[in-house]
């Protein structure tokens, strides 16, 4: 089953449509920003010799040693553009988690500052360094296809290319004398729940007046209005051991009672009201001959909005028993990526976006989506946020995740003129 967003009510009905308010932010390019243009244009062979350097820094499955390399590299050219750097330590993720207990390594955050003063509007972007691919796996590299227009490579879209670009639009920016107001964050647990990092991003959020997140853009090159909520839950049973040949009546088996919650929980999902449930791995038992005295699942939930995360809620926490029970089951949940829906000022922000776009020959069409990212998180904290504006491409997650070459030049002079535009109030009059 798929989650579908195209509810009745859902906002998203009046995006091509005109919007609720509909004010258009097409605007000709000045001067200047044809020569940021032209500035990122002639730089298309350091974009791609950079994207090949940091794809081969393998960040992901919490690679303390590329994480750091990676995160030093930019922080030294956002250096070189006067900004000042200040790390934030991360906090601890529930032990719980899948995964929770894999790494000794908690990555902090690096917040890079480069403010002007209360004069302009204060721009944040957020990017992640974490990738989703095995360090020690055979996908490493970039490999451009024939004909030189896609490439394929760990992270090349998610978010390695996001990462290039904007350092790079701001290099051009400060190469051309333009002024821009930002902070530029970067994490490293964006991929696995951002846990450690929610709450530096929370706090610079508070701190900002337009948010920008690299995550690439949707498979057409969409930029994402409207985003789902998630969160992560574990299902625990507890029983009593005991010799399957022996004593099996003297048993209580943990596993019988998970499957019993599972098939409970599978009546949750409601897809149609964008109320998703899914579980998945599950453990249990030592061997065959003993009954299972403990078993557990954990699981992921996608909800459109907080009313329907409180369903959820209600309905994992009803799974649960008494503590003197057997046998006896435990429910634990964090519920930690609200939803993004669209609301007035993110949506005055895409349009300002496509406006940039439109100015370059470029398209910027709208859809929401499933998906879920640190954008979720600023605009819960009130900083109005769009969250594709990185490269275009596919196959996140996968080997076979590629890139279209092309969007490392399209998609740095849209961020680069889009953050001077926001810094000056979002006029043209740079």
């Amino acid at each position: 089953m798929s989650l579908n967003l195209d509810r009745k009510k859902s906002p998203l009905s009046s995006l091509e449509a005109g919007f609720r308010a509909p004010i258009h932010w097409f605007v000709q390019l000045t001067e200047i920003e044809q020569r940021v243009a032209n500035e990122i244009e002639q730089r298309a062979h350091d974009l791609l010799e950079d994207l090949r350097l940091h794809v081969s820094i393998p960040t992901g499955g919490n690679n303390q040693s590329a994480i750091e390399e990676t995160r030093e590299r930019f922080g030294l050219r956002l250096k070189e553009l006067g900004c000042t750097t200040h790390m934030i330590p991360g906090d601890p993720k529930p032990e719980w988690l899948l995964g929770g207990q894999q790494s000794d390594y908690t990555p902090p955050t690096a917040v890079c500052e480069r403010l002007n003063g209360a004069t302009q509007n204060r721009v944040m972007i957020a990017g992640h360094l974490d990738t989703v691919h095995d360090p020690n796996g055979d996908f490493l590299d970039l490999s451009i296809a024939p004909g030189g227009k896609t490439a394929i490579g760990p992270g090349c879209v998610d978010m390695k290319g996001g990462l290039v670009i904007a350092v790079a639009a701001l290099e051009a920016l400060e190469s051309c004398g333009v002024a821009a107001n930002w902070t530029f964050t970067l994490n490293a647990d964006e991929e696995t729940g951002t846990y450690h990092s929610e709450q530096a991003l929370r706090d610079q959020a508070k701190l900002h007046d337009f948010g920008i997140a690299l995550e690439p853009a949707l498979p057409g090159g969409e930029l994402a209005i409207e985003r789902v909520g998630s969160g992560q839950f574990m299902i625990e049973t507890m029983g009593k051991s005991a010799h399957v040949g022996r004593a099996f009546t003297e048993g209580v088996s943990a596993v019988v009672e998970l499957a019993r919650c599972i098939t409970e929980s599978a009546k949750f999902p409601e897809p149609e009201r964008g109320k998703i449930l899914n579980i998945g791995p599950v453990r249990g038992g030592v061997a065959t001959n003993a009954v299972p005295d403990s078993a557990a699942a954990w699981g992921n939930v996608r909800f459109a909005d907080q009313s329907i995360a409180d369903e959820l809620t209600m309905q994992l926490q009803a799974l649960q028993t008494p503590e003197d029970a057997m046998p006896r089951v435990v429910v634990r949940h964090s519920f930690n990526r609200p939803a993004k829906p669209l609301i007035p000022e993110t949506e005055q922000l895409a349009l300002r976006a496509r406006g940039v776009a439109e100015a370059l020959g470029q398209k910027l069409p709208f859809k929401s989506t499933g998906g879920v990212c640190d954008g979720n998180i600023l605009q819960n904290a009130g900083l109005p946020t769009i969250d594709t504006l990185g490269v275009r491409g596919g196959g996140l997650h996968t080997k076979d995740e590629w890139i279209e070459l092309p969007s490392l030049v399209e998609r740095c002079q849209l961020l680069a003129i889009l953050i001077a535009r926001l810094s000056a109030g979002g006029s043209a009059a740079l």
